[in-house]
């Protein structure tokens, strides 16, 4: 990871320290070293205080039981130790009974842990305008997680509330009740009912084609009728699934996710160009 090389206007740089944002495989090595550091050192030596200890790539929640003696300087250790890996510093919180870990806000309460959906006040929530040229799965996909995620954090009074303010939140990106209610009651039912779903697994018998979504183009049912009409009967699967994908969007044509090099050069020459001035 020491050939990180990027653009900004028509110059070339090669980042010297720290990893390029982005980088595929960037969060992997991350959490696999300072995995090691967590296994080797923070786990063992803090043990018997650290009744639960997760974390995501970098966010960490866990919670902490004092010891009877030397309570402070043993929590200052343990600060002191999360931050003996690597250049950055963890922004740690004093121990309390409530938190906000990710979208979450956790507190306890009579003995007992309560959970609510944590929105940030910025939060523009620019979801899917009626008129995009998104497949109607990612919309309705995005009913459904919303729903399912309000409906597992939240208690009943929090879950209507944030639900309300869901649904308005999609009328002021322009979508219209009745499109929303038949999507909405769907969520619900997907949600009564998901206990009594079977387990998801791999159907070696179904035929799985990728198709690009465009509004104007062929769509799902079309792609069944034409199948059902000239392959069905030749090819040994019992179903055919399409799988829809969306098209490119302005993101994906104005960021670069792959690096384009004058004509005549390539990576290598460039590292052998920085090599000749670094020994220079």
């Amino acid at each position: 990871m020491s050939n990180n090389i990027f653009t900004f206007g028509d110059t070339f740089w090669l980042q010297t320290s720290g990893t390029a944002m982005g980088t595929p495989a960037a969060c992997s090595y991350t959490m696999i070293s300072y995995g090691h550091h967590e296994n080797s050192s923070i786990l063992p030596l803090f043990k018997d205080q650290l009744l639960y200890y997760k974390r995501y790539i970098d966010d960490i929640f866990c919670i902490w039981l004092p010891p009877k003696r030397n309570s402070s300087t043993t929590w200052n250790n343990f600060k002191r130790e999360l931050n003996n890996w690597g250049a950055l510093e963890w922004i740690i919180e004093e121990p309390s009974h409530s938190t906000t870990f990710l979208d979450l806000n956790i507190c306890i309460q009579n003995s007992k842990i309560h959970t609510s959906t944590y929105q940030k006040d910025m939060n523009l929530y620019l979801y899917i305008p009626p008129h995009s040229s998104h497949p109607p799965s990612c919309f309705k996909g995005l009913i459904s997680g919303e729903l399912r995620r309000y409906y597992t954090q939240n208690n009943a009074e929090d879950f209507e509330t944030i639900l309300l303010k869901f649904i308005n939140r999609l009328l002021d990106r322009g979508h219209s009740l009745e499109a929303l209610q038949p999507l909405l009651m769907q969520a619900a039912a997907n949600i009564d009912s998901k206990s009594n779903l079977p387990p998801l697994t791999d159907n070696p018998s179904t035929l799985y084609v990728h198709w690009t979504y465009h509004p104007q183009g062929i769509q799902r049912h079309d792609l069944r009728r034409i199948y059902n009409d000239t392959l069905n009967e030749h090819l040994p699967f019992e179903k055919m699934q399409v799988a829809v994908a969306r098209p490119k969007n302005l993101r994906d044509i104005l960021t670069k996710a792959k690096l384009d090099l004058p004509h005549g050069l390539n990576v290598q020459h460039l590292i052998q160009r920085y090599s000749q001035t670094e020994s220079g």
